[in-house]
């Protein structure tokens, strides 16, 4: 596709809310959960796009307003297509995708079980693949719109014993920063968000053989986060860094893996950069 250079670099403003159609992608729990209650409260109609149809159904109940239940695996392209076909015949349209499902499975990367690895794959960044491609047309059709993309700051800089889930991620930032490029004078948006640790149910499972370097009394509510997605999304931002700590990663990353490596030794111990070289 030919880069329109003559129209506006910047996107059609959007306000999110009453009446703005959303679909979000890991609305179950955690970050999906805070972005769905916010948006409900808003006045938006949310698509509800998850694996548990129960907790589906009981989520829309209780949000106000008329919400649409997707249970649907976002690792399966063909059920993705479906569901956001499935939620525009519903809502009339589409306004706000945000691709935010995602799994973690953390260990050293030569005890990991190959089939977990590719779960993280196709879970976070297939999933992600997935659902822009099954919603964009959609945007890009009516010339706004706006596409989230929440990747971490694993994506900036993987850490040991997260390996693949550090890779996901970082698939999902290139994808990101390469497409926000390509929708210039479209009208279409995109915003990468890198959430830093985060207070949710992303680890339940793993408790009890998680890194040390890993802190979870140091996590954050998501639903500040939530707010600041929103926020980005109506100023049109490129980026996200949540708490602001991801961005100086980030910076001190980019400048020299060493410098990266320094500030994360005194942020989390030895054990998140264990190599002096």
């Amino acid at each position: 596709m030919q880069l329109d250079r003559s129209a506006s670099s910047r996107a059609n403003d959007l306000k999110v809310g009453q009446g703005t159609r959303v679909l979000v992608t890991g609305a179950s729990r955690g970050i999906g959960l805070a972005l769905a209650e916010l948006l409900a409260d808003r006045g938006a109609t949310v698509g509800l796009l998850a694996r548990n149809a129960a907790d589906l159904d009981a989520l829309a109940e209780r949000l106000p307003g008329e919400h649409v239940a997707l249970p649907c695996d976002v690792a399966d392209r063909a059920a993705v297509e479906q569901a956001v076909t499935s939620f525009i015949d519903q809502a009339g349209g589409l306004d706000l995708l945000i691709a935010n499902a995602g799994i973690a499975h953390y260990g050293p990367f030569s005890q990991l079980p190959i089939e977990r690895a590719e779960e993280m794959t196709r879970v976070n960044w297939l999933g992600t693949l997935y659902t822009v491609h099954a919603g964009l047309p959609w945007l890009l059709d009516r010339a706004e719109g706006h596409v989230v993309v929440v990747s971490s700051g694993a994506g900036l800089r993987s850490f040991p014993w997260a390996a693949v889930y550090g890779a996901t991620k970082a698939a999902q930032r290139m994808f990101a920063e390469a497409l926000r490029h390509e929708l210039s004078g479209t009208g279409v948006g995109l915003t990468t968000v890198y959430p830093g640790e985060i207070t949710t149910s992303l680890h339940d499972h793993e408790r009890e053989s998680l890194p040390d370097w890993y802190r979870p009394g140091e996590s954050v509510a998501p639903e500040g986060l939530a707010v600041k997605i929103i926020d980005a999304v109506e100023r049109d931002a490129r980026d996200l860094y949540y708490p602001a700590i991801v961005r100086l990663l980030r910076i001190m990353h980019g400048i020299s893996p060493r410098l990266g490596d320094r500030l994360l030794r005194v942020l989390r111990g030895g054990t998140s950069a264990p190599r002096i070289d």
